[in-house]
């Protein structure tokens, strides 16, 4: 194994609430990781089962490893930020590993080896298996840096998607460090902001090679993400937010246009979904909070090719109209 003599330190986060079902095979892969000079804390956000426990047995198995213990519960992206915040001062490097995934061996030794070659990068990837498939594919090969304002306007673009999930990079400390917070509490993809915004003053390294695994199953984030399209009010308001940085206006305003009419035609068609309500409530706070509203008048003409849903579905229209009243887009703002 190699020795720590002028390895930079990697600080390693793991945010946990009742993940005692995975958290075991978490840690192991910290420990089974090549490259050794790390130090791991575990955030236990009060949970009720065995998760603080365990976290708290490797603790006094290996002192490289401590538990912070919250005091109060929090939501799951100010427990992100909680772990962030107990960074080593000494550390070069950060890592996010959320409860439920797991690294490969060589994962730390590699993403540090390409942020090392290169001064500028501010962020590592890699590809991933994300459930039963790789993912974080797109750029091409052998490419171990790219400038952070292209990757950004690619990403909005649409034309690759290599950040993944928050266990999927390694971030250079001083980026985490000079963000107060690191994520964006009201973003339910802060992890994708967070990038975007680094990525306005420095590169993106990537490795080659399949590096994390991020587990898919019910109690997941993107579970729920998926189940409500928590995707299309990000990928809104992070264009709103960092399109005019990384776009031309001409790029901006017309991937604007298509955005907002995607949008309004996904919103239209969630009324025939079980779960609409839910999703209609998520959407109008999600793009308040971003400082945007969708129009009314736009809205209801979205909606016309739906209206033969309610007329062969009348109690659940009505039901569903009484909570949109409620939920519902209100304003003219954004309509243009």
């Amino acid at each position: 194994m190699a020795t720590l003599t002028g390895m930079p330190l990697v600080s390693i986060v793991t945010p946990v609430y009742n993940y005692d079902k995975y958290l075991t095979e978490c840690i192991e892969s910290v420990l089974a990781q090549t490259y050794e000079h790390w130090e791991y804390v575990i955030v236990n956000n009060c949970s009720t089962d065995r998760s603080g426990e365990i976290a708290e047995r490797y603790a006094q198995k290996d002192p490289r490893i401590r538990v912070h213990h919250n005091d109060t519960f929090v939501n799951v992206i100010q427990n992100h930020n909680i772990a962030s915040e107990q960074i080593s001062s000494d550390s070069l490097y950060c890592k996010m590993l959320h409860a439920d995934d797991w690294l490969f061996p060589e994962c730390l030794e590699q993403m540090v080896k390409v942020a090392e070659a290169h001064p500028t990068v501010g962020i590592v990837g890699a590809y991933r298996i994300d459930g039963a498939e790789v993912g974080c594919d797109g750029l091409p090969y052998p490419t171990p840096c790219i400038s952070g304002r292209a990757l950004g306007r690619l990403t909005l673009l649409g034309s690759v998607g290599v950040f993944g999930s928050g266990s999927s990079v390694l971030y250079r400390s001083q980026c985490v460090r000079e963000r107060n917070p690191m994520f964006d509490e009201s973003d339910f993809h802060a992890d994708t902001g967070a990038c975007l915004d680094i990525l306005r003053t420095w590169d993106f390294g990537f490795v080659h090679q399949v590096l994390t695994y991020t587990r898919r199953h019910p109690g997941a984030n993107t579970s729920l993400a998926e189940a409500i399209n928590t995707y299309k009010a990000s990928g809104l308001r992070h264009l709103l937010r960092y399109g005019p940085d990384y776009l031309t206006r001409q790029e901006y305003d017309e991937l604007l246009k298509r955005s907002v009419a995607q949008y309004y035609r996904f919103l239209a068609k969630s009324v025939t979904e079980p779960r609409a309500a839910e999703v209609w409530l998520y959407h109008r706070a999600a793009l308040a909070a971003a400082g945007y509203q969708l129009g009314g008048r736009r809205m209801l003409q979205a909606l016309l090719p739906f209206w033969g849903y309610a007329l062969k579905h009348p109690a659940a229209t009505l039901r569903l109209g009484l909570r949109l009243m409620a939920v519902g887009p209100r304003g003219s703002e954004g309509e243009g």
